[in-house]
């Protein structure tokens, strides 16, 4: 990038402008996938069809409205991974 005279900026690795890997429906899934091997591309789809459509909108509603408590840990802690 600095060949093309593009300016790099260093971004912290937790910030509250990205998306975390750990929000809580990539960990639910995580741990829904431990112990299984999926074959193909459509096993794939299905289990991902099937974990999604058993959660109650609960589940996702309360992971939403977590996000500034952590977004606000965030910069209170400058970016730091808590």
């Amino acid at each position: 990038l600095r060949e093309l005279g593009w300016e790099v900026l260093m971004h912290p690795p937790y910030s509250p402008d990205i998306a975390p890997s750990d929000y809580h429906s990539f960990r639910s899934l995580q741990n829904s996938l431990n112990g299984i091997k999926l074959v193909s591309k459509e096993a794939c789809e299905n289990h991902l069809i099937q974990f999604f459509n058993q959660k109650p909108q609960k589940f996702f509603t309360d992971g939403i409205m977590a996000l500034p408590e952590k977004w606000r840990n965030i910069v209170d802690n400058n970016g730091a991974y808590l």
